[in-house]
């Protein structure tokens, strides 16, 4: 399956995420006054899950929350709706017969349908007339009889389109015609040879059943989660950034310890992400079914599942990491010089992924990186959708992503404690070291 339009709509949709946060509104919490009056948001976590209530408010009310969850519905249409388009077309081309036979034109036609194109065949008086409507671009081809296929331009071993293709299996087929009546075979001989299979090849270990749905299940996911992680730890990376810029930590850090607004905030954000993803996969999956699309048909359950989990776990992982770096920045200069470092693994893990899926088979690197929390997110959904990874693999791989996040967050809330209310600049790590010795 021709997987290009599904990784450029991917492109095209991070770089507009992209540009949409360099316009960030700042002050993502309202009043503390209203915050402190949501009894039903206290019930829930205490001050953790009323910081989370009001992180999933603000978040779903905000304009470019709209605009964009908009664009990703719209960038999933068109992904789904255009190939299917494209793909029900059939390729339509004129083919000028100069000496044709009722058998030939048969042969014509049924070799055009086994490449996916549909033929014209338009019988020529001479080769003369048949040049003239060569150039005049009335028919695409010339063919005489058995002896000549005669095109205007030549055709590159790269091209794949059906027209090329049919050429090429033509040339082939009329060769090996060509070939019988040069050795003097007779009819039964030559559909003899015709007839021809290839040996069967055995292998020692039984095959495995793998399955083109479930690694375009597992390519669709890998991509899901590079966006949503993308636009998701930006939002929390910035937030923290505005909060401290303005001030409004302090005010909040006045009601509700740093460890708990920590936490709230990641929760919110998460809970938000986790709806906007499950949101965009079963718009595809109802919007594929509608249309027929073959992006969708018969899309593996499994890899939709590890997708979803790991989307949680590795947001789970990194905003952790993402909230303790735009607590150590002022200006977004500074976050800017702090996202690219942080999102290396991403990067890593993603092209990875995204070359094994699209090579057909999982590298040894894939494997490896499988078992990284890091990269972990995207190359175990990959293993999943080639059939790579046995229960207690995943179960492994799952268990290390949980315990490293929970050091992960465990730094990351000292590392918040301490450089939140710290200004003027942003703050070092060596700094943070001698602030814990005090």
């Amino acid at each position: 399956m021709n997987h290009a339009p599904v990784i450029i709509a991917a492109l095209v949709l991070i770089v507009i995420i992209r540009l949409g946060f360099r316009r960030r509104k700042k002050l993502l919490f309202s009043p503390l006054s209203r915050a402190t009056n949501s009894k039903r948001d206290r019930r829930f976590l205490g001050d953790t899950g009323l910081v989370a209530a009001r992180e999933i408010r603000e978040r779903l009310r905000g304009k470019i929350f709209r605009v964009v969850t908009a664009i990703l519905f719209a960038v999933v249409a068109a992904a789904i709706v255009i190939p299917t388009i494209h793909g029900g077309t059939t390729q339509s081309e004129s083919v000028g017969v100069v000496e044709g036979s009722a058998a030939l034109n048969t042969g014509l036609s049924n070799l055009a349908k086994e490449v996916g194109l549909s033929v014209v065949l338009i019988s020529e008086p001479d080769m003369a007339q048949a040049h003239a409507d060569l150039a005049s671009g009335r028919v695409a081809m010339v063919l005489e009889g058995t002896k000549t296929i005669i095109v205007e331009n030549p055709i590159s071993a790269s091209d794949t389109s059906p027209g090329a293709r049919f050429v090429e299996e033509l040339s082939v087929s009329l060769g090996e015609q060509h070939a019988y009546t040069q050795a003097a075979l007779t009819s039964g001989q030559a559909a003899i040879l015709a007839g021809a299979k290839p040996l069967p090849i055995e292998s020692v270990k039984p095959k495995k059943a793998r399955t083109t749905t479930s690694e375009t299940t597992a390519l669709l996911g890998i991509i899901l989660i590079f966006i949503v992680l993308n636009q998701y730890l930006t939002w929390t990376l910035m937030g923290v950034m505005e909060e401290k810029q303005s001030r409004v930590v302090e005010v909040l850090l006045s009601t509700v310890r740093p460890i708990q607004l920590l936490a709230g905030k990641v929760m919110g954000i998460g809970a938000v992400a986790l709806a906007q993803a499950a949101g965009l996969v079963v718009f595809a999956l109802v919007l594929g079914t509608a249309v027929g699309s073959s992006l969708v048909r018969g899309t593996a359950p499994l890899v939709v599942a590890a997708t979803l989990l790991w989307l949680i776990l590795g947001y789970a992982f990194y905003s952790w990491v993402y909230a303790a770096a735009g607590s150590m920045a002022e200006r977004q200069d500074q976050v800017q010089s702090l996202a690219l470092p942080l999102g290396v693994p991403l990067i890593i893990g993603y092209i990875v992924s995204l070359i094994g899926v699209s090579s057909g088979r999982a590298s040894l690197l894939v494997k490896v990186l499988a078992y990284i929390p890091p990269t972990a997110p995207f190359a175990m959904p990959t293993l999943v959708g080639f059939g790579d990874a046995t229960w207690w693999q995943f179960l492994l791989s799952v268990v290390l992503c949980i315990v490293c996040t929970i050091f992960v967050a465990v730094f990351a809330a000292r590392i918040y404690r301490t450089a939140v209310l710290q200004t003027g600049g942003r703050v070092r790590l060596r700094q943070l070291k001698l602030s814990s010795k005090k």
